[in-house]
This record gives C-alpha cells, sequence and structure tokens, in this order.
C-alpha cells in the first residue's frame, strides 16, 4: 500500500493540522511501503538552516517513520520551494523533482505539486520561473535570515491578495496543459495538488482512457490517496479531536 498526501501547510499556529499529520505516521503510514508529500508540506520554509522547534519537530517525527521502514518522498510545492537536501537528509527523506515519474503496481504515474500547470495565471508562472532559477535559489540561500522571514511574508500575503482577485479559472490547472504534460510523459495517471479541489477525473487522450487525481488540502479535515493492488482511492478523514484535560479534584 501507498499513501500520498499533499498540501498540509503545517504551522505551528494550526496544531489540529500538526497532531492529524503526527497522528498519521504514527498509524497508518506504519502499514503503508511509501509515503509521497506532494509539496506545500509546510506553509513556509526559507532553508534548511532556519528550522525552528516545530519544524525539527516534524523532521523527527518523518525520521521515525523512515526508520521504521516506510520510504519517504517528499516534493516541493510553491510555499516550501526552498526544503533542501539538508532537511531531507535529517528527515530520512528523498527529495523528488517536479514533475516525476514512478511506478505503482507497475503502472507508470505522473507526480507533479501541480502549480506548473496553472499556465493561465501569467503573473504566477513568470513569478515561479524566476524564484526557481538555480542562481535565485542560491541568492536567497545565502541572505541573512531577518531578510529571508521579511521577504517570505511579504510573498505569502501577496500571493494571498492576488488569489483572492484572480478568477477561479486561473487559479486551477489549464485543461490543455493536461493532456499534453500526459502525452509527454507517457501516462496515463496524473496525480497532483496545490488547486486544493479533491477528485479524480476520467479524461480521454487520443484513444486512451486516462485519469487525474487531484489531492485535497488539509484544512477542516485531512485527504490522502491510498494505492494498492485494488487501484486508488481518494478519501477525506476528520481531525481527532484534541485530548481532553482532566476535570480538577474537589
Amino acid at each position: 500500500m501507498i499513501l500520498l498526501i499533499s498540501d498540509l501547510h503545517l504551522e505551528e499556529e494550526r496544531p489540529d493540522i500538526t497532531r492529524a499529520f503526527l497522528d498519521l505516521l504514527a498509524g497508518r503510514a506504519r502499514s503503508a511501503s511509501a509515503l509521497y508529500i506532494l509539496g506545500d508540506f509546510f506553509e513556509a520554509w526559507i532553508g534548511d538552516d532556519a528550522m525552528t522547534p516545530f519544524q525539527r519537530s516534524i523532521c523527527q517525527a518523518l525520521r521515525e517513520l523512515s526508520d521504521s521502514g516506510t520510504a519517504i518522498f517528499l516534493m516541493h510545492g510553491n510555499r516550501d520551494f526552498m526544503l533542501g537536501q539538508a532537511f531531507c537528509k535529517q528527515a530520512g527523506c528523498t527529495l523528488l523533482k517536479d514533475p516525476s515519474v514512478v511506478q505503482f503496481y507497475g503502472e507508470p504515474v505522473l507526480l507533479m505539486h501541480g502549480d506548473s500547470l496553472c499556465t493561465r495565471d501569467e503573473a504566477y508562472m513568470k513569478l515561479r520561473r524566476y524564484l526557481r532559477n538555480p542562481i535565485t535559489l542560491f541568492i536567497l540561500r545565502h541572505l541573512p535570515l531577518s531578510t529571508r522571514h521579511k521577504l517570505g511574508r511579504k510573498l505569502r500575503s501577496e500571493s494571498r491578495a492576488q488569489t483572492r482577485m484572480k478568477a477561479n479559472d486561473i487559479v486551477d490547472v489549464t485543461p490543455e496543459e493536461v493532456p499534453r504534460i500526459m502525452q509527454h510523459y507517457g501516462v496515463k495517471t496524473l496525480i497532483h495538488g496545490h488547486t486544493h479541489r479533491p477528485a479524480i477525473h476520467k479524461l480521454q487522450i487520443g484513444e486512451q482512457s486516462a485519469k487525474r487525481i487531484v489531492l485535497g488540502d488539509w484544512d477542516r479535515q485531512g485527504w490522502a490517496l491510498q494505492v494498492d493492488e485494488n487501484g486508488f482511492a481518494l478519501a477525506p478523514f476528520d481531525f481527532t479531536p484534541p485530548p481532553q484535560l482532566a476535570a480538577p479534584a474537589n
């Protein structure tokens, strides 16, 4: 069994999401041969050298799962594109390129974060190309931490404001881009996140039936895609309520 998740946007301000993720690692993921995290794992990441105690605790939880025998694969998202090899080494993860083709039970499957499919959002695509340029990444990683914190807050604020102003079709995938990239990689199944619109879309590419599976974001509930001998099953799950404090003795 293989599990895929994305868009957790982990941050200290959302302990409910963190608790649900740690529950997944301690439970269901222990039975999986592999866990794939397809981007926006963290709400923000300004460099492996800037890990907070909270982020270190997540790193340690991943390492414990990896040490238990579950392979972990991590892909960059638009929020955490500066995650690097230092984090992955500590967490026991393998960093995947976006896009990547993997084999699931004998079938080639294309994995992406999904932001590069939103080609109608021309302003974002231009910014993405700039930020992912190796020279830009080198410069960003060598800026003072205080500067990176300010830049990260500015980018998140601008992203939220611009997303609210854009039409729904602009921030969703471009329909023509999906079959194009699937044909390019020779696959009949594409799995991605980013758009926060979980669904399994049936497609026709040429004379072949195909599908695009969109992973859900973690907000009011979690989402996981399970892949096994029976196929692909995408389903939400409720967050476990926080433990109740014991009533004080009278």
